[in-house]
Protein backbone atom coordinates (compact mmCIF):
# COMPACT_ATOMS: atom_id res chain seq x y z
CA UNK A 1 0.00 0.00 0.00
CA UNK A 2 1.50 3.38 -1.07
CA UNK A 3 1.37 6.23 1.98
CA UNK A 4 -0.91 9.09 1.19
CA UNK A 5 1.42 11.98 0.46
CA UNK A 6 0.66 15.00 3.18
CA UNK A 7 0.29 18.47 2.45
CA UNK A 8 2.89 20.91 1.67
CA UNK A 9 2.98 23.65 4.61
CA UNK A 10 2.01 26.98 3.61
CA UNK A 11 5.19 29.46 3.61
CA UNK A 12 4.91 31.77 6.37
CA UNK A 13 7.70 33.57 4.24
CA UNK A 14 7.60 34.10 0.54
CA UNK A 15 9.90 35.53 -2.26
CA UNK A 16 13.26 33.06 -1.08
CA UNK A 17 14.49 35.41 1.22
CA UNK A 18 17.95 35.06 2.84
CA UNK A 19 18.68 36.09 6.23
CA UNK A 20 20.60 39.45 5.26
CA UNK A 21 16.99 40.12 3.00
CA UNK A 22 15.30 39.92 6.15
CA UNK A 23 17.12 42.04 7.85
CA UNK A 24 17.74 44.99 5.30
CA UNK A 25 13.79 44.30 4.23
CA UNK A 26 12.49 44.99 7.78
CA UNK A 27 14.72 47.82 8.53
CA UNK A 28 14.51 49.97 5.21
CA UNK A 29 11.63 52.17 6.79
CA UNK A 30 13.47 52.81 9.73
CA UNK A 31 16.76 54.00 7.41
CA UNK A 32 14.53 55.70 4.84
CA UNK A 33 12.96 59.56 4.92
CA UNK A 34 9.13 59.11 5.78
CA UNK A 35 7.10 59.16 3.02
CA UNK A 36 4.65 61.43 1.65
CA UNK A 37 1.62 59.00 2.73
CA UNK A 38 3.46 58.75 6.42
CA UNK A 39 3.47 62.56 6.63
CA UNK A 40 -0.20 62.91 5.15
CA UNK A 41 -1.45 60.32 8.09
CA UNK A 42 0.58 61.79 10.81
CA UNK A 43 -1.33 65.13 10.03
CA UNK A 44 -4.54 63.54 10.06
CA UNK A 45 -3.66 61.89 13.38
CA UNK A 46 -2.20 64.60 14.96
CA UNK A 47 -5.08 67.09 14.14
CA UNK A 48 -7.92 64.46 15.60
CA UNK A 49 -5.69 64.26 18.68
CA UNK A 50 -5.29 67.87 18.89
CA UNK A 51 -9.56 68.00 18.69
CA UNK A 52 -9.75 65.67 21.51
CA UNK A 53 -7.10 67.68 23.77
CA UNK A 54 -8.85 70.56 23.02
CA UNK A 55 -12.66 68.69 24.07
CA UNK A 56 -11.09 67.17 27.07
CA UNK A 57 -9.53 70.16 28.35
CA UNK A 58 -12.75 72.06 27.98
CA UNK A 59 -14.79 69.87 29.83
CA UNK A 60 -12.12 69.23 32.85
CA UNK A 61 -12.76 73.02 33.28
CA UNK A 62 -16.20 72.94 32.83
CA UNK A 63 -17.52 70.16 34.46
CA UNK A 64 -19.12 66.46 32.89
CA UNK A 65 -22.21 68.54 32.38
CA UNK A 66 -20.54 69.11 29.04
CA UNK A 67 -21.86 65.75 28.49
CA UNK A 68 -25.05 64.18 27.44
CA UNK A 69 -25.57 62.61 30.72
CA UNK A 70 -28.70 62.72 32.55
CA UNK A 71 -30.16 61.53 36.04
CA UNK A 72 -30.99 57.85 34.04
CA UNK A 73 -28.06 57.19 31.91
CA UNK A 74 -24.75 58.21 34.29
CA UNK A 75 -22.64 55.93 32.10
CA UNK A 76 -22.67 56.43 27.98
CA UNK A 77 -20.12 57.48 25.89
CA UNK A 78 -17.05 57.56 27.93
CA UNK A 79 -17.63 53.75 30.03
CA UNK A 80 -18.47 53.01 26.00
CA UNK A 81 -14.88 53.76 24.97
CA UNK A 82 -12.93 52.30 28.01
CA UNK A 83 -14.77 48.66 27.65
CA UNK A 84 -13.96 49.45 23.23
CA UNK A 85 -10.43 50.30 23.73
CA UNK A 86 -9.83 47.50 26.73
CA UNK A 87 -10.70 45.18 24.14
CA UNK A 88 -8.80 46.10 21.68
CA UNK A 89 -6.05 45.60 23.71
CA UNK A 90 -6.62 42.18 23.90
CA UNK A 91 -5.45 40.15 20.68
CA UNK A 92 -2.17 41.69 21.49
CA UNK A 93 -1.24 39.50 24.16
CA UNK A 94 -3.29 36.77 22.99
CA UNK A 95 -1.29 36.35 19.60
CA UNK A 96 1.94 36.86 21.53
CA UNK A 97 1.81 34.82 24.43
CA UNK A 98 -0.89 32.55 24.01
CA UNK A 99 0.23 31.49 20.35
CA UNK A 100 3.70 31.87 21.94
CA UNK A 101 3.08 28.85 24.23
CA UNK A 102 0.88 26.66 21.22
CA UNK A 103 4.31 27.54 19.33
CA UNK A 104 2.14 28.94 16.36
CA UNK A 105 5.17 30.07 14.20
CA UNK A 106 3.07 32.11 11.91
CA UNK A 107 2.46 34.29 14.88
CA UNK A 108 6.19 35.90 14.17
CA UNK A 109 5.18 38.33 11.34
CA UNK A 110 2.17 39.88 13.29
CA UNK A 111 3.40 40.01 17.64
CA UNK A 112 5.09 42.90 17.56
CA UNK A 113 2.80 45.31 15.85
CA UNK A 114 -0.01 43.51 17.99
CA UNK A 115 2.01 44.08 21.19
CA UNK A 116 2.58 47.73 20.01
CA UNK A 117 -1.42 48.00 19.81
CA UNK A 118 -1.89 46.28 22.74
CA UNK A 119 -0.38 49.54 25.03
CA UNK A 120 -1.40 51.92 22.97
CA UNK A 121 -5.03 50.53 22.68
CA UNK A 122 -4.49 50.14 26.89
CA UNK A 123 -3.66 54.11 27.06
CA UNK A 124 -6.16 55.28 25.50
CA UNK A 125 -8.89 53.03 27.45
CA UNK A 126 -7.19 54.84 30.98
CA UNK A 127 -8.48 58.34 29.62
CA UNK A 128 -11.61 58.04 29.89
CA UNK A 129 -12.40 56.79 33.61
CA UNK A 130 -9.86 59.50 34.53
CA UNK A 131 -12.07 62.05 32.86
CA UNK A 132 -15.69 60.29 34.20
CA UNK A 133 -14.34 61.19 37.63
CA UNK A 134 -14.75 64.85 36.60
CA UNK A 135 -12.18 65.71 38.91
CA UNK A 136 -9.35 64.21 37.34
CA UNK A 137 -6.69 65.59 39.61
CA UNK A 138 -7.79 63.22 42.31
CA UNK A 139 -7.32 60.50 40.20
CA UNK A 140 -4.19 59.31 43.14
CA UNK A 141 -6.77 58.57 45.50
CA UNK A 142 -7.83 55.01 44.05
CA UNK A 143 -4.60 53.83 45.01
CA UNK A 144 -4.16 51.92 48.24
CA UNK A 145 -1.50 54.12 50.03
CA UNK A 146 -0.71 55.23 53.59
CA UNK A 147 -2.39 58.45 53.72
CA UNK A 148 -3.86 61.20 56.32
CA UNK A 149 -7.34 61.04 55.65
CA UNK A 150 -8.28 59.28 58.13
CA UNK A 151 -10.32 55.84 57.74
CA UNK A 152 -10.89 57.26 54.38
CA UNK A 153 -9.91 53.96 51.79
CA UNK A 154 -10.83 53.10 48.51
CA UNK A 155 -13.80 50.13 48.55
CA UNK A 156 -11.81 47.34 47.53
CA UNK A 157 -14.97 45.30 46.90
CA UNK A 158 -15.44 47.15 44.05
CA UNK A 159 -15.36 46.10 40.56
CA UNK A 160 -14.47 49.53 39.41
CA UNK A 161 -11.12 49.57 41.65
CA UNK A 162 -10.29 46.40 40.31
CA UNK A 163 -10.31 47.49 37.05
CA UNK A 164 -7.36 49.95 38.32
CA UNK A 165 -5.30 46.85 39.38
CA UNK A 166 -5.69 44.83 36.26
CA UNK A 167 -5.69 47.44 34.10
CA UNK A 168 -2.62 48.54 35.11
CA UNK A 169 -0.81 45.17 35.68
CA UNK A 170 -1.95 44.13 32.29
CA UNK A 171 -0.12 47.52 31.17
CA UNK A 172 2.98 47.09 32.80
CA UNK A 173 3.43 43.56 31.92
CA UNK A 174 2.79 43.84 28.04
CA UNK A 175 5.01 46.68 28.20
CA UNK A 176 7.59 44.22 29.45
CA UNK A 177 7.09 41.21 27.74
CA UNK A 178 6.63 43.54 24.47
CA UNK A 179 10.19 45.42 25.39
CA UNK A 180 11.98 42.12 26.32
CA UNK A 181 11.04 40.70 22.92
CA UNK A 182 12.65 43.77 21.01
CA UNK A 183 15.84 43.33 22.49
CA UNK A 184 17.52 41.23 19.80
CA UNK A 185 15.86 43.90 17.68
CA UNK A 186 17.49 47.32 18.52
CA UNK A 187 20.83 45.15 18.78
CA UNK A 188 20.40 45.07 15.08
CA UNK A 189 18.94 48.25 14.61
CA UNK A 190 22.45 49.48 16.96
CA UNK A 191 24.67 47.54 14.52
CA UNK A 192 23.26 48.90 11.38
CA UNK A 193 22.84 52.55 12.14
CA UNK A 194 25.83 55.43 11.68
CA UNK A 195 26.91 56.79 14.84
CA UNK A 196 24.27 59.26 16.48
CA UNK A 197 21.46 59.49 18.34
CA UNK A 198 19.95 56.33 16.94
CA UNK A 199 22.88 54.32 17.25
CA UNK A 200 23.02 56.19 21.27
CA UNK A 201 19.38 55.17 22.05
CA UNK A 202 19.47 51.66 20.94
CA UNK A 203 23.12 51.26 22.23
CA UNK A 204 21.14 51.69 25.94
CA UNK A 205 17.92 50.33 25.09
CA UNK A 206 19.38 47.16 24.19
CA UNK A 207 21.12 46.12 27.57
CA UNK A 208 24.19 45.22 26.24
CA UNK A 209 22.99 42.42 23.69
CA UNK A 210 26.29 40.60 22.05
CA UNK A 211 24.59 37.66 20.84
CA UNK A 212 26.05 34.97 22.30
CA UNK A 213 24.50 31.58 23.33
CA UNK A 214 24.23 32.67 26.65
CA UNK A 215 22.26 35.80 26.08
CA UNK A 216 19.87 33.68 24.01
CA UNK A 217 19.11 31.03 26.49
CA UNK A 218 18.51 34.00 29.04
CA UNK A 219 16.44 35.92 26.62
CA UNK A 220 14.01 32.95 25.88
CA UNK A 221 13.87 31.93 29.59
CA UNK A 222 12.89 35.41 30.36
CA UNK A 223 10.45 35.33 27.17
CA UNK A 224 8.70 32.49 28.34
CA UNK A 225 7.82 33.28 31.93
CA UNK A 226 6.61 36.66 30.86
CA UNK A 227 4.40 34.84 28.03
CA UNK A 228 3.49 32.44 31.14
CA UNK A 229 2.69 35.28 33.07
CA UNK A 230 0.75 37.46 30.65
CA UNK A 231 -1.52 34.72 29.22
CA UNK A 232 -3.75 34.46 33.04
CA UNK A 233 -4.39 38.48 32.06
CA UNK A 234 -5.79 38.12 28.95
CA UNK A 235 -8.33 36.47 30.30
CA UNK A 236 -8.64 38.39 33.48
CA UNK A 237 -8.53 41.62 32.45
CA UNK A 238 -11.87 41.58 30.59
CA UNK A 239 -13.46 39.57 32.69
CA UNK A 240 -12.95 42.18 35.66
CA UNK A 241 -14.34 45.26 33.37
CA UNK A 242 -17.32 42.70 32.91
CA UNK A 243 -17.83 42.72 36.41
CA UNK A 244 -18.73 46.35 36.33
CA UNK A 245 -22.12 45.66 34.99
CA UNK A 246 -22.86 41.82 36.16
CA UNK A 247 -22.29 42.60 40.13
CA UNK A 248 -25.05 45.67 39.43
CA UNK A 249 -28.95 44.28 39.72
CA UNK A 250 -29.89 46.61 36.70
CA UNK A 251 -31.62 44.17 33.88
CA UNK A 252 -29.64 43.52 31.24
CA UNK A 253 -26.48 43.74 33.22
CA UNK A 254 -26.89 41.29 36.03
CA UNK A 255 -25.69 37.72 34.21
CA UNK A 256 -22.98 34.94 34.71
CA UNK A 257 -22.26 35.19 31.21
CA UNK A 258 -20.73 38.40 31.14
CA UNK A 259 -17.26 37.30 31.76
CA UNK A 260 -16.89 35.06 29.33
CA UNK A 261 -18.70 36.83 26.43
CA UNK A 262 -16.36 40.01 27.34
CA UNK A 263 -13.22 38.07 27.05
CA UNK A 264 -14.60 36.79 23.56
CA UNK A 265 -15.64 40.12 22.15
CA UNK A 266 -12.28 41.89 23.20
CA UNK A 267 -10.50 39.28 21.63
CA UNK A 268 -12.47 39.40 18.53
CA UNK A 269 -12.93 43.32 18.14
CA UNK A 270 -8.42 43.08 19.00
CA UNK A 271 -7.71 40.65 16.37
CA UNK A 272 -10.03 43.04 13.37
CA UNK A 273 -8.08 45.68 14.75
CA UNK A 274 -4.64 43.81 14.01
CA UNK A 275 -6.10 43.01 10.34
CA UNK A 276 -6.76 47.04 10.11
CA UNK A 277 -3.08 47.94 10.93
CA UNK A 278 -0.97 44.81 9.55
CA UNK A 279 -3.23 44.92 5.85
CA UNK A 280 -2.38 48.52 5.51
CA UNK A 281 1.56 48.23 7.22
CA UNK A 282 1.75 45.68 4.95
CA UNK A 283 0.91 47.30 1.69
CA UNK A 284 2.62 50.71 2.87
CA UNK A 285 6.05 49.72 4.17
CA UNK A 286 6.33 46.46 1.35
CA UNK A 287 6.03 43.75 3.89
CA UNK A 288 4.04 41.18 1.61
CA UNK A 289 6.75 38.56 2.09
CA UNK A 290 6.55 38.55 5.29
CA UNK A 291 2.68 39.28 5.74
CA UNK A 292 1.46 36.69 3.53
CA UNK A 293 -2.07 35.93 2.70
CA UNK A 294 -1.27 32.88 4.94
CA UNK A 295 -1.06 34.71 8.33
CA UNK A 296 -4.01 37.02 7.31
CA UNK A 297 -6.10 33.56 6.04
CA UNK A 298 -4.76 32.15 9.61
CA UNK A 299 -6.21 35.17 11.76
CA UNK A 300 -9.66 35.27 9.75
CA UNK A 301 -10.22 31.73 10.84
CA UNK A 302 -9.36 32.80 14.53
CA UNK A 303 -11.73 35.89 14.08
CA UNK A 304 -14.60 33.62 12.73
CA UNK A 305 -14.12 31.43 15.57
CA UNK A 306 -14.56 34.52 17.94
CA UNK A 307 -17.52 35.92 16.17
CA UNK A 308 -19.31 32.49 16.34
CA UNK A 309 -19.24 32.70 20.25
CA UNK A 310 -19.94 36.56 20.57
CA UNK A 311 -23.08 35.50 18.26
CA UNK A 312 -23.91 32.58 20.48
CA UNK A 313 -23.94 34.98 23.82
CA UNK A 314 -26.00 37.48 22.00
CA UNK A 315 -28.55 34.24 21.82
CA UNK A 316 -27.86 32.85 25.01
CA UNK A 317 -28.60 36.34 27.09
CA UNK A 318 -32.34 36.43 24.64
CA UNK A 319 -32.98 32.83 25.83
CA UNK A 320 -31.57 33.81 29.54
CA UNK A 321 -33.79 36.55 29.85
CA UNK A 322 -37.07 34.85 28.37
CA UNK A 323 -36.26 31.70 30.44
CA UNK A 324 -36.18 33.48 33.88
CA UNK A 325 -39.45 34.75 33.66
CA UNK A 326 -38.31 38.08 35.24
CA UNK A 327 -40.35 40.51 33.26
CA UNK A 328 -37.53 43.45 33.81
CA UNK A 329 -35.11 41.42 32.26
CA UNK A 330 -37.68 40.07 29.02
CA UNK A 331 -38.49 44.13 29.11
CA UNK A 332 -34.89 45.38 28.87
CA UNK A 333 -34.02 42.75 25.55
CA UNK A 334 -37.76 43.46 24.15
CA UNK A 335 -36.82 46.99 24.24
CA UNK A 336 -33.45 46.47 22.98
CA UNK A 337 -34.61 45.26 19.72
CA UNK A 338 -37.62 47.14 19.06
CA UNK A 339 -37.33 50.22 21.18
CA UNK A 340 -35.89 53.40 20.71
CA UNK A 341 -32.41 52.01 20.47
CA UNK A 342 -32.68 49.24 17.89
CA UNK A 343 -31.21 50.99 15.10
CA UNK A 344 -27.85 50.62 17.00
CA UNK A 345 -28.98 47.13 18.28
CA UNK A 346 -29.39 45.53 14.48
CA UNK A 347 -26.33 47.41 13.25
CA UNK A 348 -24.45 45.36 16.05
CA UNK A 349 -25.96 42.03 15.14
CA UNK A 350 -25.41 42.81 11.40
CA UNK A 351 -21.63 43.94 12.10
CA UNK A 352 -20.41 41.02 14.29
CA UNK A 353 -22.85 38.35 13.62
CA UNK A 354 -23.58 38.26 10.10
CA UNK A 355 -21.03 39.94 7.85
CA UNK A 356 -18.11 37.78 9.29
CA UNK A 357 -19.80 34.72 8.14
CA UNK A 358 -17.99 35.69 5.02
CA UNK A 359 -15.15 34.09 6.66
CA UNK A 360 -16.65 30.47 6.21
CA UNK A 361 -15.39 31.33 2.33
CA UNK A 362 -11.35 30.70 1.85
CA UNK A 363 -11.97 32.77 -1.24
CA UNK A 364 -12.88 35.75 0.83
CA UNK A 365 -10.19 35.77 3.73
CA UNK A 366 -7.57 35.20 0.64
CA UNK A 367 -9.20 38.28 -1.01
CA UNK A 368 -7.57 41.34 0.96
CA UNK A 369 -9.69 44.46 -0.01
CA UNK A 370 -13.20 42.43 1.22
CA UNK A 371 -10.69 41.21 4.22
CA UNK A 372 -10.45 44.95 5.09
CA UNK A 373 -13.98 45.82 4.59
CA UNK A 374 -14.96 42.92 6.95
CA UNK A 375 -12.64 44.26 9.50
CA UNK A 376 -13.11 47.63 9.15
CA UNK A 377 -17.09 46.59 9.93
CA UNK A 378 -16.18 44.64 12.61
CA UNK A 379 -14.61 47.13 14.44
CA UNK A 380 -17.47 49.43 14.37
CA UNK A 381 -20.16 46.47 15.49
CA UNK A 382 -17.99 45.68 18.33
CA UNK A 383 -18.11 49.69 19.43
CA UNK A 384 -21.94 49.51 19.15
CA UNK A 385 -21.80 46.44 21.19
CA UNK A 386 -20.55 48.71 24.07
CA UNK A 387 -23.03 51.22 23.38
CA UNK A 388 -26.09 48.89 23.16
CA UNK A 389 -25.54 46.99 26.23
CA UNK A 390 -24.67 50.31 28.76
CA UNK A 391 -27.10 52.81 27.21
CA UNK A 392 -29.78 50.42 26.72
CA UNK A 393 -30.00 48.48 30.10
CA UNK A 394 -29.87 52.39 31.52
CA UNK A 395 -32.00 54.88 29.81
CA UNK A 396 -35.48 52.46 30.54
CA UNK A 397 -35.52 52.92 34.50
CA UNK A 398 -37.82 50.74 36.72
CA UNK A 399 -40.38 53.64 36.52
CA UNK A 400 -41.28 55.29 33.39
CA UNK A 401 -41.07 58.33 35.62
CA UNK A 402 -37.41 58.17 35.25
CA UNK A 403 -37.01 57.14 31.40
CA UNK A 404 -34.43 58.84 29.31
CA UNK A 405 -33.12 59.42 25.96
CA UNK A 406 -29.53 60.29 25.65
CA UNK A 407 -27.70 61.27 22.57
CA UNK A 408 -23.96 62.20 22.48
CA UNK A 409 -22.90 66.06 22.56
CA UNK A 410 -20.13 67.67 20.47
CA UNK A 411 -17.56 67.29 22.73
CA UNK A 412 -18.27 63.21 23.62
CA UNK A 413 -17.90 62.98 20.01
CA UNK A 414 -14.45 65.07 20.03
CA UNK A 415 -13.10 63.16 22.87
CA UNK A 416 -13.47 60.61 20.76
CA UNK A 417 -11.89 60.96 18.08
CA UNK A 418 -9.03 62.17 20.08
CA UNK A 419 -9.00 58.79 21.45
CA UNK A 420 -7.95 57.68 17.59
CA UNK A 421 -5.95 60.42 17.41
CA UNK A 422 -3.85 59.03 20.44
CA UNK A 423 -3.83 55.85 18.61
CA UNK A 424 -2.93 56.06 15.40
CA UNK A 425 -0.07 59.03 16.07
CA UNK A 426 1.99 56.14 17.99
CA UNK A 427 1.23 53.50 15.81
CA UNK A 428 2.74 55.75 13.70
CA UNK A 429 5.94 56.97 15.02
CA UNK A 430 6.52 53.36 16.71
CA UNK A 431 6.45 51.84 12.92
CA UNK A 432 8.93 54.89 12.01
CA UNK A 433 11.32 53.99 15.09
CA UNK A 434 11.10 50.44 15.81
CA UNK A 435 10.86 47.69 13.72
CA UNK A 436 7.47 46.40 12.94
CA UNK A 437 8.32 42.99 12.40
CA UNK A 438 10.16 40.59 14.94
CA UNK A 439 13.80 40.22 12.59
CA UNK A 440 15.04 37.26 15.10
CA UNK A 441 11.45 35.42 15.37
CA UNK A 442 11.03 35.73 11.65
CA UNK A 443 14.75 34.62 10.82
CA UNK A 444 13.74 31.62 12.72
CA UNK A 445 11.00 30.87 10.67
CA UNK A 446 13.14 31.53 7.44
CA UNK A 447 15.90 28.86 9.04
CA UNK A 448 13.00 26.03 9.81
CA UNK A 449 11.95 26.90 5.78
CA UNK A 450 15.48 26.05 4.54
CA UNK A 451 15.92 23.13 6.64
CA UNK A 452 12.86 21.30 6.05
CA UNK A 453 13.24 21.83 2.20
CA UNK A 454 16.75 20.04 2.51
CA UNK A 455 15.58 17.17 4.90
CA UNK A 456 12.75 16.56 1.88
CA UNK A 457 13.32 13.74 -0.40
CA UNK A 458 12.73 15.15 -3.83
CA UNK A 459 9.94 13.33 -5.76
CA UNK A 460 10.43 10.22 -7.84
CA UNK A 461 10.86 10.60 -11.54
CA UNK A 462 7.75 8.97 -13.50
CA UNK A 463 8.97 5.58 -16.34
CA UNK A 464 9.06 8.58 -19.12
CA UNK A 465 11.04 11.19 -17.60
CA UNK A 466 13.42 8.19 -16.29
CA UNK A 467 13.72 7.10 -20.47
CA UNK A 468 14.45 10.51 -21.31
Amino acid sequence: MSETPSLPRPELITGDKTLADVTNDICAPLECRPTGLWWAAIAVSLTALAIGVAAVWYQIATGIGTWGLNKTVGWAFDITNFVFWVGIGHAGTLISAVLFLFRAKWRTAVNRSAEAMTLFAVMCAGIFPLIHMGRTWLAYWTLPYPNTRGPLWVNFKSPLLWDVFAISTYLAISALFWYVGLVPDLATVRDRSKPGWRKRICSILCLGWNGSARTWHRYETVYLLLAGLATPLVFSVHSIVSMDFATAVIPGWHTTIFPPYFVAGAIFSGLAMVLTLMIIARKTMNLQNYITITHIDRMCKLMLSMGCLVGLAYGTEFFMAFYSGNGYEQFVFMNRALGPFSWAYWTMVICNVGIPQLLWFRKVRTTIPLVFLIVIVINIGMWFERFVIIVTSLHRDFLPSSWADYAPTSIEIATLLGSFGLFFTCFLMFCRLAPVIAIAEVKGAACLKKRRRAETPPAEKSPAEKIA
